[in-house]
């Protein structure tokens, strides 16, 4: 097992105070000093590289502690390691909860892991906060009021696809893949919805394939022999690079949509072959730490200032360090407003309350907001296309405004 504890002492009154008038109102893992939240992320298994977050966002809370708090209070960042592996995730759940008693925990990672204590934390009434997933039933607070996630939502990702498909591919013929399992099911489902009764008509061809089968060659074979002119590709980084491959070895050239898990340049671009991705279109809803772009950004200088003083071992250009950056910002921030009522309740009101809030390495023009019967953080996106090299950002804000009947 392994656990990051930070915490640092904090100079008195260092950081503005609630109001002296307010009643303090705490539960555990709260007091007059400090804040105690914890996490279960993989440091180990094979899932092991998403570590990074974890540590990142230590250092961030370390930075908060050495710069006087929240509130006055510190932050204790119990972070233990979970393999991505469900059954380890409830054993260190539950220890969070029933020993070290923490106020709630924080972006524990993976569906599969989350969805194992998410009956667990919604029992007890603990906020299990900004799940790093993308899974509807992480912001659905109907039946889960006490989780939300912080990813934005696969069935939103799929209405953006299908509200740029009716406005500028009204008469595609299109071929879908996907993954068979609930991470594929819920992409293909939201898009469906937002194409509404077209769908029966423009979506030509249907495959899938499992996560142990070796290759997508034969899906690929299929789709490019349906006829369609337009690629709906819900697939993981492996897959997808399979794909893109293959696609080029079949002269198959759709207009191809690739969901946003599927597109570091790395793993997914560099193997498939830059000139084969050229021009595939996806999704994004935060800076990219490598675009030029951003190299002259307030937010951008102010995460590249952190990481230099608090991170210096690690890359401010891996896009996992940015999105720990971006997420311990947020749960300092959903804090911060919690003032001297530091109850569960009140944290998961102040969560489910947020209004137009900007991130240092948010887009410009996005926002987020949410209330209590919509916990989606990040509604908003902006399309992008690679260009042979990297993503380039394209087109106007989108906002999914789909609501299903």
């Amino acid at each position: 097992m392994r656990k990051l504890a930070w915490a640092a002492t904090l100079a008195v009154g260092a950081l503005i105070a609630a109001p002296a008038v307010a009643q303090k109102k705490y539960d555990p893992g709260a007091t007059d000093t400090e804040i105690k939240i914890g996490q279960t992320t993989p440091y180990s298994g094979p899932a092991s590289a998403y570590g990074l977050v974890g540590k990142t966002q230590a250092a961030y809370f370390k930075m908060i502690n050495e710069t006087g708090g929240i509130n006055g209070r510190k932050i204790v960042f119990l972070s233990y390691d979970d393999a991505y592996n469900p059954p380890k995730t409830v054993e260190q759940t539950r220890k969070l909860v029933e020993s070290d008693e923490v106020l709630l925990t924080f972006q524990g990672l993976g569906t599969p892991p989350q969805s194992a204590v998410q009956k667990y934390m919604n029992d007890k009434k603990i906020p299990q906060l900004l799940v790093s997933s993308g899974a509807t039933r992480f912001t659905d607070p109907k039946n889960f009021p006490w989780t939300m996630a912080y990813n934005p939502n696969y069935q939103s990702e799929g209405h953006i696809y299908a509200q740029l498909v009716l406005k500028q591919y009204p008469n595609a013929k299109i071929g879908i893949l996907m993954q068979n399992d609930d991470f594929g099911k819920d992409y293909v489902k939201g898009f469906k919805d937002a194409l509404g009764a077209k769908a029966a008509t423009m979506i030509v061809a249907e495959t899938n394939y499992e996560v142990a089968d070796p290759t997508v060659d034969s899906q690929m074979v299929k789709l490019a022999a349906s006829g369609a002119d337009l690629f709906f590709n819900v697939s993981t980084p492996k897959f997808a690079a399979q794909s893109i491959k293959k696609a080029a070895e079949l002269k198959w050239k759709p207009v191809h949509l690739l969901n946003i898990n599927a597109t570091p340049v790395a793993s997914v671009m560099v193997p498939a072959g830059p000139e084969n991705a050229k021009g595939i279109i996806s999704v994004n809803y935060g800076k990219d730490p490598l675009d030029p772009q951003w190299a002259n950004d307030p937010g951008m200088k102010n995460y590249k200032a952190f990481m230099a003083k608090y991170a210096p071992d690690m890359d401010p250009n891996n896009t996992l360090s940015s999105y720990g950056y971006g997420t311990a910002q947020l749960m300092a921030y959903i804090l911060k407003q919690c003032g001297d009522d530091l109850t569960r309740a009140n944290v998961m009101k102040q969560a489910t309350s947020i209004k137009n809030y900007i991130a240092d390495l948010s887009l410009p023009g996005m926002s987020a907001s949410t209330s209590p019967d919509d916990y989606r953080i990040n509604k908003q996106f902006q399309l992008m296309r690679f260009n042979g090299e990297r993503w380039e950002l394209f087109g106007e804000i989108m906002t999914d405004t789909f609501k299903p009947n």
